[in-house]
């Protein structure tokens, strides 16, 4: 990846967290592109194939998602499964105290 996307890809995740008002997790970017394609929270849990509840406890981050789930999402919405699965590991991380940062290659 160039520096210029780097720095794109910077930006972006600067404007979501200060959009979101805190660090970029899995639940607050699934939120956001709700948010930016306009749909209801039944409408979006049913295109994830989850209830109203459980989008509902994700955003709010009080639940977690396994990276499979992440990947699966990320198919569904047509975004980067690396992004969502990064996203839903380091959700784990955090929520069990761990003071580490996920980076992932491809296999």
């Amino acid at each position: 990846m160039s520096t210029a996307n780097n720095r794109r890809k910077s930006a972006a995740i600067s404007l979501l967290e200060s959009a979101t008002g805190g660090p970029v997790t899995l639940g607050r970017l699934i939120e956001a592109i709700r948010s930016g394609e306009e749909m209801t929270q039944p409408e979006f849990a049913k295109r994830l194939g989850i209830s109203k509840s459980h989008l509902n406890d994700i955003e709010k981050g009080r639940k977690t998602v396994s990276p499979e789930r992440a990947a699966r999402f990320a198919r569904a919405l047509r975004y980067s499964e690396k992004r969502f699965v990064k996203l839903a590991l380091q959700g784990q991380l955090d929520q069990s105290g761990l003071k580490f940062r996920v980076e992932l290659d491809a296999a």
